[in-house]
């Protein structure tokens, strides 16, 4: 069995009827999950309700509390822009606090049965730096959890994988100078946000760029996993993996220009899987539904063989 941490609440994120990050983005996902040929293989369990979990200590312990209070003001009075393209709703700070404690209960999960887990929430998290949420995201929930499963017995060194097609700037901005903590990502460059250059290593060499350039194919990527992702993963020894499994590097996708299919992600999951099954994948970008459910589909099946 495999846990899908979702919850319909992750809907009321309202960002507006054109906007990229729509919540159909979850309901396609849904759907094609429950038809998949391993849907009697999947735990769906609703995220704790923030009344019943704090999430706050470990939202503190990444953002400021200046950008947090900037998000529930906006939310408070009900909605507005927190940059150009990252609307809040009057319900966005409330979702997003229950997309923080999804991503602690998939922590959770992988731990309780050291393998892995999928948390489908709403919104994302791996543009939010530490002082300001940008790029669709409000909180940074990739670094949260890391912080998060370092907090847990037996886990000294969290690692996280960034197969996002847009760099993480957030995650980066977090993690970069915490030495239990590495970071890894392959991203379109150039490409929203101008970010990830390959030259940063991170103060204790715990940061991975790997920018990939327009047009980029499965081979080019599988090129990288060997001769760069895995090396570097491998010699991290991470106890646990999460995966920041954004789906807009498929050919299909509007926001970007890679061209990757969506089994193309079920042998990324394949690598991961060498490294350990303590692995926790959360969802980030992917905008075109179809490619992006079909990719979901493919990342959760190869965890099931």
């Amino acid at each position: 069995m495999l846990p899908v941490i979702y919850s319909d609440e992750f809907l009321l994120h309202d960002t507006g009827s054109y906007h990229p990050e729509r919540p159909q983005r979850l309901t396609a996902i849904v759907n094609a999950l429950q038809a998949a040929h391993y849907a009697d293989k999947l735990e769906w369990q609703v995220p704790t309700p923030v009344e019943e979990r704090s999430v706050m200590p470990m939202l503190e312990k990444v953002h400021s509390r200046s950008h947090i209070e900037r998000v529930q003001r906006i939310a408070e009075n009900g909605g507005g822009l927190l940059d150009g393209d990252t609307p809040i709703s009057k319900s966005s700070y409330d979702i997003a606090l229950l997309a923080v404690s999804a991503w602690l209960d998939g922590v959770d999960r992988v731990l309780a049965t050291s393998n892995p887990a999928f948390v489908l929430a709403r919104p994302p998290g791996h543009h939010a730096e530490r002082d300001r949420g940008m790029g669709f995201c409000l909180f940074s929930n990739a670094a949260i959890a890391a912080y998060y499963a370092l907090s847990q017995p037996g886990i000294k060194r969290v690692a996280i994988l960034d197969w996002d097609v847009h760099h993480g700037n957030g995650t980066q901005n977090i993690v970069e100078n915490h030495p239990r903590i590495a970071y890894c990502s392959l991203h379109q460059s150039p490409c929203y946000p101008g970010t990830g250059y390959a030259d940063e290593r991170g103060e204790y060499k715990n940061v991975l760029n790997i920018p990939m350039i327009p047009g980029s194919a499965v081979a080019e990527y599988r090129m990288e996993f060997e001769s760069q992702v895995m090396p570097f993963l491998s010699r991290f020894k991470p106890d646990f993996l999460i995966v920041s499994a954004g789906y807009d590097a498929n050919a299909a996708d509007p926001l970007a220009s890679i061209e990757l299919l969506p089994q193309d992600f079920g042998l990324f999951t394949d690598y991961c899987l060498q490294l350990t099954r303590k692995i926790l994948f959360g969802l980030e970008g992917g905008y075109d539904l179809t490619a992006l459910a079909q990719s979901v589909v493919a990342t959760i099946e190869r965890c099931l063989i």
